[in-house]
């Protein structure tokens, strides 16, 4: 098994990367390439067997993730000529929250619209959610059916996911991966009325697109998306960053209490990915101050330099949190194994 790395939206970057691949592997001991897809709209519900009408459907989804999807295509397009033998895998982001319920998936417009747009909540992440939740179950010694889980997976995208049972019925990334969570560079949760106002003013569509992709979030309130170097102004007396943080942290907080609310309560909330996984600060600021709600945080265990999966709760809390590290690549290579054992 091997999985092939997008490198970037250039085919010719691409095309180096596998030869480079070519030259160090026997073609014989590959089984299978994997190929992350971040949109596959309301299409495709697994990993899927890639043939020419899958790259044809891959290609049309572009609309919905112009940042995306063309270069996922690339790279698989790049894969499929290097070994013509070789089954290809697409395994897609949003499979996963196919799940969400009509009342979670659904924007409040015109029927006309939404269907002739595709418009809906699809959700993303959808890979390192279902890494992260197995692990998690496997922690807590309980099977994944009977489980409550909220799950922030905090990188420069960054998401929410609140799960029962194993299947995704909230999650904070939209149509696209700009709605929700304050991240890196994409703009979050936003009022539509504030795009009108900025069109009306002049302001063009391909500016609004880097507005919203490249230049909010962090970066417009902090100068910078690098977490580590936001939290070390914020303890070095920063204003600006310090700001940043309060309102990063308070959209977190907004997720977690609406997902409480969704679930009933929760077994465990998880934190993953980048700044998931390393922030200690970020991690208290979220679930401090919710002892009420069941969930308390052990200070020495979040702020202990340590690797792996791992319980950061106090042992008498009743909503355990924990630390689970995401590993997207060994779950495509999983799924992917699984589509072409059927």
């Amino acid at each position: 098994m091997e999985r092939l790395g997008h490198a970037g939206a250039d085919g010719r970057e691409h095309g180096a990367v596998i030869s480079t691949l070519l030259a160090g592997l026997e073609h014989e001991r590959i089984a299978v390439i994997g190929h992350r897809v971040v949109h596959g709209g309301d299409r495709f519900a697994a990993a899927a067997l890639i043939t020419d009408e899958v790259e044809h459907q891959i290609d049309e989804l572009a609309t919905l993730a112009p940042l995306h999807n063309p270069v996922n295509l690339t790279g698989i397009r790049a894969a499929r000529a290097a070994f013509p033998d070789i089954p290809n895998v697409a395994v897609f982001d949003t499979a996963f929250h196919r799940t969400l319920p009509a009342a979670s998936a659904s924007y409040a417009l015109p029927a006309d619209l939404v269907q002739r747009h595709q418009i809906r909540r699809y959700g993303f992440h959808g890979i390192s959610y279902q890494h992260v939740s197995a692990r998690t179950a496997e922690l807590l010694g309980r099977p994944l059916s009977e489980l409550r889980l909220i799950i922030f997976h905090l990188g420069n995208g960054a998401s929410a996911c609140a799960m029962a049972g194993g299947r995704s019925v909230e999650t904070s990334m939209g149509m696209t991966p700009l709605e929700g969570l304050v991240m890196g560079t994409r703009a979050g949760d936003l009022d539509p009325g504030v795009l009108l106002a900025l069109g009306r003013a002049g302001v063009a569509w391909d500016r609004l697109e880097a507005l919203l992709t490249r230049e909010s979030s962090l970066r417009a309130l902090a100068g910078t998306e690098d977490m580590r170097d936001i939290h070390a102004a914020a303890a070095a007396g920063d204003a600006r960053a310090a700001a940043a943080l309060d309102v990063y942290h308070h959209r977190l907080r907004h997720y977690l209490g609406a997902y409480l609310a969704q679930l009933g309560g929760a077994d465990a909330i998880v934190f993953t990915g980048g700044v998931g996984e390393n922030a200690a600060a970020t991690r208290a600021a979220v679930v401090s101050g919710m002892a009420g709600l069941g969930i308390l945080i052990d200070p020495a265990r979040n702020e202990a330099r340590a690797d792996g999966a791992r319980a950061i709760s106090d042992p008498s809390s009743p909503v355990a949190v924990l630390i689970v590290p995401t590993d997207e690549g060994l779950e495509i290579a999983r799924q992917s194994l699984a589509a072409v054992s059927v």
